[in-house]
């Protein structure tokens, strides 16, 4: 009788290119599997949205085959081995805290049953912890962990198994589709989005990239947050001599970066990286709170901002450079903490990626891995008339810009980016 086994599908939603997928196939016969964990319960409506529709096209993917059980991963694992037989577990490495915590806990419960636990590949082009500097230490800066990511490079991509024997078992439903209203993008056209993109916008990705009111981006990140697509089928067909593919690889390479920090300092998840700013002089009280919320409506005074907010609740997603934007005006000119706004994204990006979103915010905030980043404070005036000269981007979002409804800006700028420097600077002196 052939070697049973379990592939427990998580953050790798596909059946091409899959690594462990394929192990597990070489073996034998293979129950495909997805755990509806309670603790998906916490996510925001639009990614819990996005999963259900990438576990509808996994299961069609499967020809049907696709096991779905709900409920605590411990459980639900070393239950389902022992009722088909099988001796092996295969996943994708996780490399985040909870999934961590959660696979040693299954790791544990399969092998006391004489079964085990098998990590294969992992969501990123090149696994966490794997990108070490020649005295084997971790990278604390982008740009020397990019180089070197770069030269450690990632292997090409691999074909679904071509006869992968799915073991039958009964099915759970799929997880309830919340109901929204917006759009949610087609997992199964994940890879004609990739290869549009790639004919008609990654030569140009460098000069269009940071122009919110074009089509300038992959508007891929929700599905390679899913592992629709793997990142190492984008960088492959992707050449790194021509600028605009170089940019976007670099791009890629920020995801695996904050992945990498996230695995090593799984405290940062929530906390600053650098514990120095645990000191600074944050406002959280009751009028903090209505600032945050004027924040969160879009209703700011300042349109670059308020666009951003209003087209990340309408469409549950945000331009890149306009996340930056808001994210500073929220820490450094509002003086609220970014936790704060790292909850409000994760609640409504269809993207919402841990390592990314919340090092990104301190990115944003000053407080994680860049080696003086306190005194960045982006003129949101400034940056709406680099990067939306014509307003075309902001009118989209805020048709009632010129009209008596559209409020005033709701704080002083200059007076603000000069209190936010001295709040800094206060932490940069105790800390001396």
């Amino acid at each position: 009788m052939a070697d049973r086994s379990i592939m427990w599908f998580r953050r790798d939603l596909r059946v091409d290119d899959h690594p462990a997928l394929a192990e597990a196939c070489a073996v034998g016969e293979v129950l495909p599997l997805f755990v509806v964990d309670p603790a998906f319960a916490s996510a925001g409506q639009p990614r819990r949205a996005l999963l259900h529709d990438c576990l509808a096209a996994l299961r069609d993917a499967t020809g049907g085959a696709l096991v779905l059980r709900h409920g605590d991963p411990v459980d639900i694992i070393t239950g389902v081995a022992e009722e088909v037989g099988a001796t092996t577990v295969y996943v994708s490495k996780d490399a985040g805290p909870y999934g961590r915590a959660r696979d040693a806990a299954v790791a544990d419960a399969l092998r006391a049953g004489g079964r085990r636990l098998r990590g294969v590949g992992s969501p990123y082009a090149v696994e966490p912890g794997t990108v070490r500097k020649d005295d084997g230490g971790a990278y604390a800066v982008f740009t020397p962990f990019s180089k070197r990511w770069r030269a450690t490079g990632w292997a090409d991509p691999i074909d679904a198994p071509a006869d992968p024997g799915w073991i039958e078992a009964p099915s759970d439903p799929l997880p309830e589709r919340p109901e929204i209203e917006l759009e949610v993008p087609d997992p199964a056209a994940a890879g004609a989005r990739w290869q549009e993109f790639r004919a008609a916008g990654l030569d140009g990705y460098a000069d269009r990239r940071d122009l919110p009111a074009v089509d300038g981006t992959s508007r891929l990140s929700p599905l390679l947050k899913y592992g629709v697509l793997h990142p190492r089928r984008l960088l492959v067909e992707s050449d790194p001599s021509i600028d605009g593919h170089r940019v976007f690889q670099s791009e890629l390479a920020w995801r695996d970066f904050y992945a990498d920090v996230l695995l090593r300092r799984p405290d940062t998840a929530w906390e600053n990286l650098d514990r120095r700013f645990d000191r600074i002089d944050l406002d959280t009280g009751a009028a903090a709170r209505t600032k945050f919320e004027r924040w969160c409506e879009g209703r700011t005074g300042f349109p670059i901002v308020d666009a951003g907010m209003r087209q990340l609740a309408t469409t549950g997603w945000m331009h890149n450079r306009v996340r930056m934007i808001v994210a500073s005006f929220l820490v450094k000119d509002l003086h609220l903490p970014w936790q704060w706004g790292a909850r409000w994204f994760m609640q409504h990006l269809l993207d919402g990626d841990l390592a990314s979103n919340n090092h990104g915010w301190q990115w944003a905030a000053g407080t994680g891995t860049d080696a003086s980043p306190y005194f960045r404070v982006f003129n949101p005036t400034a940056q709406q008339e680099r990067w939306d000269p014509t307003g075309e981007y902001v009118r989209r979002w805020i048709p009632e810009l010129d009209s008596s409804d559209y409020p005033a800006p709701m704080v002083d700028h200059a007076a603000e980016r000069r209190e936010a420097l001295a709040r800094y600077q206060a932490v940069k002196a105790a800390a001396r």
